[in-house]
Formats: C-alpha cells, sequence, structure tokens
C-alpha cells in the first residue's frame, strides 16, 4: 500500500518489519510513474489529453521546443512510439 502511495521508505520499512516478523509481502511491480518524474508524468499527462506542444508549454511556461525535447526522453521510458499510444499507458496512473 505504501508503494502504491508513492511513500517507497515506508514501504521499505514495513517490508523489514515483515521479514523480522518471519512474514513476507508481495513483489512490487514496478510501472510508468517509477520512471518518470513529476515533472515528466505531468507532461505526459497533458500530451494524453491531446494538447499540443504549445498549448501545454504555455501552461507549464516552458516553450514548445522544450516540451518536444521532453517527451523525445520520455517516449523510449515508456516504451511508446506516439502520442497516440500515451492514453493508453496514462489510463492506469489516473
Amino acid at each position: 500500500m505504501f508503494d502504491a502511495l508513492g511513500c517507497i521508505p515506508w514501504g521499505e520499512r514495513a517490508c523489514r518489519e515483515l521479514r523480522a516478523a518471519g512474514e513476507t509481502s508481495r513483489r512490487r511491480n514496478p510501472d510508468a510513474r517509477d520512471q518518470l518524474t513529476p515533472h515528466e508524468l505531468q507532461i505526459v499527462q497533458l500530451a494524453a489529453e491531446g494538447l499540443t506542444n504549445r498549448e501545454f508549454g504555455q501552461r507549464l511556461y516552458l516553450s514548445h521546443r522544450t516540451v518536444s525535447s521532453h517527451l523525445y526522453r520520455i517516449f523510449p521510458k515508456l516504451g511508446v512510439v506516439s502520442r497516440a499510444e500515451l492514453h493508453a499507458v496514462v489510463s492506469p496512473l489516473r
């Protein structure tokens, strides 16, 4: 539960406590949130909504070229090659 909430240190502590008590916990499956910074995740969510680079660049006070650069680095992390694929990756994150 802690891992799902993003409280990784607490999750690790809970695992240690369980091990000390002789119990085990399920392994956490990494997902897209683990691969992206909060800023990158925000960019992906806006891109998945269908906004252009200029539109969400204005929202985030970035140039459209900076947004394009971020997307260029984000796509390989998520294993996608187009904006159309972003919606499938982002929708489970919400």
